[in-house]
């Protein structure tokens, strides 16, 4: 379990819900946080379809707060385009080699 975690490999399955449309490869990334503790502020981020990664993702990982990751998930909402997710998907792919955030 731990070697899939460190390698983000346990992420796998969820590629099964991009295909079937569920989930997006880039956009505001599922949280542990349960949306009842959410500020209202909070729940634009849950108007867009979820990815496996995102822009938080690729700046800090687990480094920073839930506030600063709801503005960055509503920075990628404002400017979602096809280059974006492209540096995003580039980004993380770095950041997992390199082990960022952990």
């Amino acid at each position: 379990g731990l070697f899939f975690r460190k390698t983000s490999l346990d992420e796998l399955p969820q590629f099964f819900n991009v295909i079937k449309g569920d989930m997006s490869l880039v956009g505001p990334r599922p949280t542990s946080f349960s949306s009842s503790t959410y500020e209202l502020w909070h729940t634009i981020r849950l108007e867009c379809k979820p990815g496996i990664t995102g822009l938080w993702q690729v700046s800090g990982r687990n480094d920073i707060d839930f506030d600063d990751r709801v503005r960055l998930d509503v920075a990628y909402m404002k400017n979602m385009s096809f280059w974006l997710d492209l540096k995003i998907m580039l980004r993380t792919f770095t950041a997992v080699i390199r082990k960022e955030g952990e």
